[in-house]
Parts: C-alpha cells; structure tokens; sequence
C-alpha cells in the first residue's frame, strides 16, 4: 500500500472509529438499565385545564401561542423570549383568543439568556413548547422535564447522539413526554396516505424515499437576529442532512419503524461538494460581510440510505441551497404498488379505480377525487375546517388539537419520544458518515430493545 494510500486509509478508518463512538451504548455493548417507565405507549395523567409556557416565539413558536391559545381546556401562563417586543406581541395576542378571561395575567420573560430557566421556576406549568435555536433544543426540553413539565420541541429533538440520550433518560425518569414537534405527520396527504397503507392498498410495504427540499437562501438576510442568524453557521461547520424529519417522520410511521415492526438499523451517507451559499454570499454581500468570512463545509445536497432491521430501504435527502422548487418527495413503495407527493400521485397494480387502467401511469389530480373522498384520514375529516388557517395547510393545528385531546384525556402521543430521536439522529449520524466517505453508522437503539412492545400507530378517529 502507498504511503498516500495508506493515510487516506488510516485518515478514513479514524474517521470511522470516531463516528461509530459518536453513538455511544453501541448494540454490541448494550445499554445500562432504563432510568424508569418504558415511554413508547405512555400515557400520562389526564389533565383537565393544561397550563402551558412558550420559550422562543420569534417565528414558528408565535404561531403554537396561537394554535394552542384557542383550544378549550387551555391556559397560556408565561412566554419567554430574548426580545421583549417578541413576549409583547405573543402575550397580547394570547390573551385576546379562547373564552373571556381564559388567558389573563399571562407573565413575560425576556433579555437574559437564561429567563426562561426563571420562568420555568416561578410558573411551574403543565407542559412547555420549544422554539428556539437547534442548540438549545436538548437542554431546555430536559430542563422542561426536570421542572415537572410535558415537553414540546421543535425541529430536531436534539444535535448529538448523546443529547438524545439524554432526552430519554430525562423522560423516563420523571415520566413526562417529551414529542418533537413534527407537523408533516399532520399533513392531508400524509395521512391519506397512512391510512391507505394501513388498509392494505399497496401491500407488503418494501422502500421509501423523504426529503426536504427548499430554497432558504433567504434566511441569509437575517444577520443579527432571526433563523438566518444562527442557522446559517451550521450551514458553514456541519456536513450531512442537517434537517431530516419532515420527510422522514411520516414515511417512518407508514412503515412501523421503532413501532413493533422494523426499526431503523444503518446509514450510509454522501454530500455533494459545497457552491449555493458561498456564491449567493458572494454574490449577495460586500466582500467584508460576515457570510463572506465564513468557509461554508456543508454540502448543497446530502443523499443519505437507511437500512431498517427487516431489510427494508429508506432514501432521506435534505437541500436548503438549490435553486430548486419546494418538495418533501414521501414516497412510499409497497408489493402492490406506491403513493407518491409533489405533485400527490398513486399508482396501484390493477389501476387506481376509475382512473387508470394500471400501475404503468400516475393517478393524480383531479383523478383522485374519489380516493380522497373514500380514503381522507378520519383526524383530517373532523379537524380540517377547525384547523384552517392555523399554519401550514392547516397541519400545525390539527396537530396541537391532538397534543390537548391526548393531555385531556389520558391517551399515549401519536409521536413518541424515541420516534423524534431516531428521526433527528439522521442528521449526527450522517454528518459521521460524510465523514467517513460514506461508511455506515449504526442506529442506537433508543428504546433499549423495546420498540418491538410499541404498537404501531394506528388510524386514530
């Protein structure tokens, strides 16, 4: 072997090495015993009135103030936020929403890095939503916990294997939830096309493909506060799928994994070479701005291939930079045939009824009436005009009403906490295997073997 050979060998094995032990508790070596109840079907204590504090309303937490403000059985206690104008906007709006004196005296918290900690002491609130930065995502929905609160966190759960764990063990200690805030899972054609695969329609199902695909260059404008503030610079340091759930979530409970069926087993992963942000820096900002001083490592697009433990495949791709149209792709491939989105499709062998003849062309459009009309997920049937308008095609809301009826009346989430760490560790774990010129990285498995107890998710009512 050559020298240079042999280095890059070495160079790469290390890598390897090093990613593998990003996991920690490895399959092969076990976990330490669970620090309390198994969370994969919990359901906890009704509560009847549910007393929530919001910490980060600057973009998508404003809009759970709202959707959760005018459910019945609610009470906005406390908001937290950097920026007193943010906590101004979000107490006012909160109180002018639900029945007459529903949520009155509502405290705020605002200018110290750490007045949501503050809040959390002095409120004591029933559960906590999360709308922070990625970073913060992991301490503050353990500290959520700790105080005694259910815990809502946006997208992802976490940013490292070990924070993940973390969230886990916090949860099954003190026995609260804690659900990542995946409102894809929501979505009209996302549950049409769960309850299709429940009912059969494409038989034994075999593969999947999600993505995320979306122009964010524009972010890049918010410079001193907002998303495009922060998120940018894990743009420049970090290179895998760095947001992975929106289209991963939803396939991912198509297939039962975690859920008493499959679980995710390994991942290999792959990133193109890194051009959209520091061209549109350049082409965007004077030479002496702070996007033109940072070396942007992330690839424009990651490609990542998940191997479940039946052998069934999972392509998740994730594009923040492309100039490209918007897609989640969710694609679903089953023995008798496969649904697909942007734009929603169906193709069946022996034809979707009514309109076409076989699997060999797309039913979509218009032809699909009547498979919506039939097949339309029962939540989407009794929520849909109560979630209109509430964010998101109206998925954010359907959402939040199920998170409240759960609460109120004692029923196990429809996600569950190891559901929201398996999705976000796509990003670690991919991230490694770039690293390592695609060798493959295993899956911990979060539930600690228990995942084949978890039923899967059925077509809720």
């Amino acid at each position: 072997m050559s020298r240079l050979n042999r280095r890059n060998f070495l160079q790469k094995t290390t890598l390897f090495t090093a990613g593998t032990l990003l996991a920690t508790r490895s399959r092969s070596a076990g976990y330490p015993a669970a620090a309390g109840e198994y969370m994969g079907g919990y359901a906890a204590p009704k509560i009847a009135n549910i007393r929530a504090a919001f910490i980060g309303v600057g973009a998508r937490g404003g809009q759970h103030v709202t959707n959760f403000a005018k459910l019945p059985g609610t009470e906005v206690v406390a908001i937290s936020d950097l920026y007193e104008d943010n906590v101004a906007k979000w107490r006012e709006m909160a109180g002018s929403l639900g029945q007459e004196s529903q949520h009155q005296d509502i405290e705020g918290y605002f200018g110290g890095e750490n007045e949501w900690k503050r809040m959390l002491e002095e409120q004591r609130p029933d559960v906590v939503f999360i709308a922070t930065n990625w970073a913060a995502h992991a301490p503050m929905a353990t500290a959520a916990m700790e105080a005694g609160a259910h815990a809502f966190v946006e997208v992802p759960i976490a940013l490292t294997i070990e924070e993940m764990w973390s969230v886990i063990d916090t949860s099954e200690r003190t026995q609260k939830h804690c659900m990542m805030l995946e409102n894809v899972n929501y979505s009209r054609d996302e549950l049409l096309f769960l309850n299709l695969v429940r009912q059969g329609m494409i038989g034994e199902v075999l593969h999947a493909e999600a993505a995320y695909i979306h122009d964010l260059r524009g972010q890049m404008e918010e410079v001193d506060r907002g998303t495009g503030s922060w998120r940018t610079e894990h743009y420049a340091k970090r290179d895998g799928n760095l947001y992975p759930t929106h289209g991963l979530g939803p396939v991912a409970q198509y297939m039962n994994l975690a859920r008493g069926e499959d679980n995710f087993r390994r991942l290999t992963s792959f990133s193109t070479p890194s051009r959209g942000r520091s061209l549109y820096a350049k082409k965007n900002y004077p030479a002496d701005h702070r996007w033109n001083q940072l070396e942007f490592k992330g690839g424009d697009l990651n490609t990542s291939l998940i191997k479940t433990e039946l052998g069934r495949t999972v392509m998740v791709q994730w594009d923040e930079t492309s100039p490209r149209p918007y897609t989640r792709h969710n694609l679903i491939q089953g023995t008798l045939g496969a649904l697909a989105g942007f734009p929603t499709r169906v193709a069946l062998e022996g034809g979707v009824p009514g309109a076409t003849e076989d699997h060999h062309r797309w039913a979509q459009g218009e032809q699909l009436q009547a498979l919506y009309e039939q097949y339309d997920h029962p939540l989407y049937k009794r929520l849909n005009e109560t979630a209109k308008g509430s964010g998101h095609g109206g998925m954010d809301g359907i959402m939040m009403v199920r998170i409240v009826e759960c609460l109120q009346q004692g029923l196990p989430l429809d996600q569950n906490v190891y559901e929201g760490c398996y999705w976000s560790a796509v990003a670690p774990l991919s991230e490694a295997s770039v690293a390592a010129d695609g060798m493959p990285q295993d899956f911990p498995d979060f539930t600690r073997g228990r995942w084949r107890e978890t039923e899967p998710l059925g077509v809720v009512e």
